[in-house]
This record gives structure tokens, sequence and C-alpha cells, in this order.
């Protein structure tokens, strides 16, 4: 089985650049790919991935560095074991609440007797079988992320990281802003509050923590400020605003000739 370079990054404290991709789409993928992040988001809770897309842009990202996260669209052991046995070695989970939400995350990335995940011998994961080790070695590898994007999680932050399985939390700042009474506002200062305040209990037990943020400025913030894995750009954002600035500088082409 092939060693999880994202968790083995995280472990070793070595901070991760990351990428969102929502576009559901190999192509994109690709692009996104040929640079040099240090991890890519596969979203299939907002986006229309459904999983024979999913395992395509998952072999796409394995023809270069760039590790894949992806994102389950629900806490839903199903959900994990059929994103598992296609080949994702680290998992997203969004509106994780409580312990008992964190408990069963666990156990559906995890083989019996420690978890409940389904047994098959012969999927992408294992290379269809030839990897002899997987089963073994699974556990071990696979990396989960938890999303903590409530008042309740919040709250119970701490209890979560400390749940045995999880390898780090994650900051859903849209969800977050709503939860607090700004929504469509992840800038306001109280929802900033909230973000920096689960950075520090993050660290405080030791666990790794992640953040979604594309307003550059910020961005470069949560990085200056000890975040361990950002992600900052999606594709939908980069290709909007390369529409949008190649029309901006055409029409200003056209106003020139015109004044001429």
């Amino acid at each position: 089985m092939q060693t999880n370079r994202f968790k083995a990054r995280l472990a070793e404290g070595r901070q991760q650049i990351g990428i969102w991709s929502m576009l559901a789409d190999s192509n994109a993928v690709e692009v996104l790919t040929q640079s040099e992040y240090d991890w890519i988001l596969l979203d299939t809770e907002h986006a229309p991935n459904e999983l024979p897309t999913v395992q395509a842009q998952l072999r796409t990202v394995a023809q270069g560095d760039v590790c894949a996260v992806v994102r389950v669209a629900a806490n839903d052991p199903v959900l994990f074991k059929r994103v598992l046995d296609v080949g994702a070695q680290t998992v997203l989970v969004p509106m994780v609440d409580d312990v008992g939400a964190a408990e069963r995350a666990v156990a559906a990335v995890r083989y019996p007797p420690a978890g409940l995940r389904g047994v098959s011998v012969a999927t992408r994961a294992n290379r269809y079988g030839l990897d002899a080790d997987y089963l073994q070695r699974a556990n071990d590898e696979v990396c989960l992320l938890l999303q903590i994007e409530s008042l309740e999680g919040l709250r119970n932050l701490q209890a979560i990281a400390h749940v045995p399985g999880v390898d780090g939390l994650f900051v859903g700042p849209s969800d977050l802003a709503a939860a607090l009474g700004h929504l469509g506002n992840p800038k306001h200062e109280d929802v900033q509050r909230a973000i920096f305040g689960a950075l520090e209990r993050c660290h405080e037990v030791g666990k790794p923590i992640g953040i979604l943020m594309t307003d550059p400025a910020l961005a470069a913030r949560y990085l200056q400020a000890g975040f361990d894995y950002v992600a900052i750009a999606t594709d939908i954002g980069i290709l909007r605003s390369g529409a949008e600035f190649h029309l901006a500088q055409a029409r200003l082409a056209t106003a020139d000739v015109r004044r001429d």
C-alpha cells in the first residue's frame, strides 16, 4: 500500500497549501494538479460529483505529486466505504458537531475489529488485489479530517479532537459564519475571532487544523498564524475571476479605441 503523504506531512508538522475542486471534472483536476500545490480537495458535498467521476479524478491526481482529499457528502459509513474503495486515502467529513459523530466517522474508515468498514479484497484502493498488505495497513494510512462549522461543533472542538483516530480538524468558514448570525460574511470580526480561537484550541490538544479561504489577505493571515493546511483557491473562483479579468481588459481596449 502506498504511504499517505498528506497524513505523513501533517504528522511532521509541515504546512500544506491546497486548492479546492468543485467542477467535478478530471480535465480541471489535471490542470490544477500540474501546479505545485500540496493537496487538492475533491468535493462531493457541494458539487455534482458522483463516485465514477471521483474515481476518474483520483486517477488523474495519481499522475502527479499532489495529494487528494475527498470530502464526502455526509457522515455516512456507506459513503466512506465507497470513496475509500475507489482509492481515497484522506477523507474530509462535513458538519461534525460532537464526540458521537466523530466516533462514528472513525469507525466508518477502519476495518474490524477497530471499526466497521466493509471488506473487499479487490478494489482500486488495493490495486485490485495486488497490494497484499492493504488490509493490514489501511487503518493506519487513512487520514480522517473532521469539519467544525457549527456552534455545537465549536463548543465540542477539543473533545472531538481528542477522539482516537481523528487526524485533524477543519474549519468551515461559510457555515460557521451562518451559525454565528453572519450569513455570507465570514470576514466578520465575530467569525474571525471564532476561527482563530479554533486554531488555538486545536493546537492546545496537539491536533492539526485546516481551513478554506479564497481571500488572499485572509489566507495569508491563516498561514502566518499557523493553520496546518489551507486551501487558498477554488477552480470555480479561478475560472470566474479569469473570465472577468479578460473581459474587463477587452472592454478597456475597446474604450480606448473609441476615444481615439
